[in-house]
């Protein structure tokens, strides 16, 4: 294997870690510190770019072993098909180890940058996630403080509703004694009334 494609490997092996690591069950706050330095960090920034840089290469290394192993697979069909060499071992061996390095190269460097855009899309998600699990909080505390706000405006409205409804009630008793005293007062004056007027006709009779 040439160093470009042993580099390649080593590439795919950091983004599988990579990829790994962004889905492991970490913690949220330890989730959320994680990803607010891999987005906000300037050296990670400047890796990033690098990175960018380097998949430009790979997608070119990738054309090339495509390219090669479609070459390689039509050389193999062309020489079986006209009987060239291919009854000799070392010339069918040499085509398949060809055609095997070729597909190995070509799946390397599709792997590679198939993982790359999976990371890239895999990152933004959880980050969105985070933020909107943030959102989520920052609502719930809002929703939770108004929800007592409410609750201590209510409970103010009862206990004014209450006490006016105990003053209307020593109001009514108020009301309702005085009644009953006017109407024993009442009996009394009348019974009084109808003592003196019954004594003046007894006079009168006399």
């Amino acid at each position: 294997m040439t160093i470009y494609y042993s580099l390649t490997f080593l590439l795919l092996a950091a983004e599988m870690v990579t990829f790994c690591l962004l889905v492991s069950p970490l913690p949220f706050t330890v989730r959320k510190k994680l990803f607010r330095f891999l987005s906000e960090s300037p050296i990670v920034a400047k890796v990033a770019y690098g990175l960018k840089i380097s998949f430009i290469f790979v997608g070119i290394l990738f054309l090339d072993a495509l390219q090669r192993m479609f070459r390689v697979t039509a050389e193999t069909e062309m020489a079986k098909t006209g009987g060239q060499g291919m009854h000799d071992v070392r010339t069918e061996t040499n085509f398949a180890a060809r055609k095997f390095y070729a597909q190995r190269n070509t799946y390397l460097t599709g792997f590679c940058l198939f993982l790359s855009l999976v990371l890239a899309r895999t990152f933004s998600i959880i980050l969105d996630l985070i933020h909107t699990q943030e959102e989520y909080a920052k609502l719930k505390k809002v929703v939770g403080a108004g929800a007592k706000g409410d609750q201590s405006k209510q409970i103010e409205e009862l206990k004014k509703k209450l006490a006016a409804s105990e003053a209307k009630d020593r109001d009514f008793a108020n009301l309702k004694k005085q009644a009953a005293q006017q109407a024993a007062e009442f009996d009394r004056l009348a019974s009084k009334y109808n003592e003196a007027t019954g004594a003046v006709s007894d006079k009168k009779s006399d």
